[in-house]
């Protein structure tokens, strides 16, 4: 074998694209596994927790699509999220995560999570977006890219709403708020976390507006900053069935 064909085969894999055959029965029973005997358990020892808005959450419903979008304040947001809404999540997430080198990149590549290149859109997203979609699971992404500082929404990527309306698939806000930091071991202290869960936002508006809803939403509920531009239009809300 040549020395090309032993580096090729030594490359690790690009995990910017996943087939629907990885979202199956093993990968979400260990998916409720982690989320139920670890997850859970964490939140429920750590945080003093209030969740509201399970009303907004759209009903079960097979032919339909949806992307959980939070805004993202710590490491522990996809699990947050997901611990709110009861729901299966692939989490987009920075390609530079899924380096073996990464302390956690084995979990993140067993829960699912799938890589993306924040500099530019590949296809293979929009292919592992269209997969997923096939199955029961939702998508999870978070608009600001990486974690930031609470109080603020800037940097916003829009990406969000492009892959919202090629999926033909409603986003659901669910703001963060009241995040008062990491657990405390020595003294132990509870710390705050509250979650909303707002109304879905029409894949059918433009991207700038579906983009400027969802700031406005996460802004109202979780007290922020909206830093995005306004779009000169905005049409009246699209009521959606849930």
């Amino acid at each position: 074998m040549s020395n090309m064909e032993n580096e090729k085969e030594k490359e690790p894999r690009n995990y910017n694209r996943r087939y629907a055959n990885e979202y199956g029965f093993g990968r979400s029973l260990w998916y409720k596994i982690f989320l139920y005997t670890v997850a859970v358990p964490f939140f429920c020892i750590f945080y003093d927790y209030k969740i509201s808005g399970q009303e907004n959450l759209p009903k079960e419903n097979k032919n339909a699509k949806y992307i959980f979008t939070g805004n993202h304040v710590s490491i522990f947001d996809p699990f947050l999220i997901p611990f709110a809404t009861k729901r299966l999540m692939a989490w987009m997430a920075k390609k530079e995560l899924f380096n073996p080198a990464e302390k956690f990149s084995k979990l993140i590549i067993s829960l699912g999570a799938f890589a993306v290149d924040r500099t530019k859109p590949e296809i293979a997203t929009f292919k592992t977006v269209r997969d997923i979609f096939t199955t029961k699971w939702a998508l999870g992404v978070f608009p600001q890219g990486g974690t930031r500082p609470y109080g603020k929404l800037d940097e916003i990527k829009r990406g969000f709403a492009v892959i919202a309306k090629n999926a033909k698939a409603d986003i659901v806000p669910v703001a963060i708020a009241d995040f008062s930091g990491y657990p405390k071991l020595f003294p132990f202290k509870r710390q705050k976390v509250s979650l909303h869960i707002c109304k879905p936002i029409s894949y059918t508006l433009p991207a700038d507006e579906i983009a400027y809803r969802w700031c406005e939403e996460i802004s109202r509920m979780a007290n922020y900053e909206n830093c995005y531009p306004k779009p000169e239009t905005v049409t009246e809300e699209i009521p959606i069935e849930v």
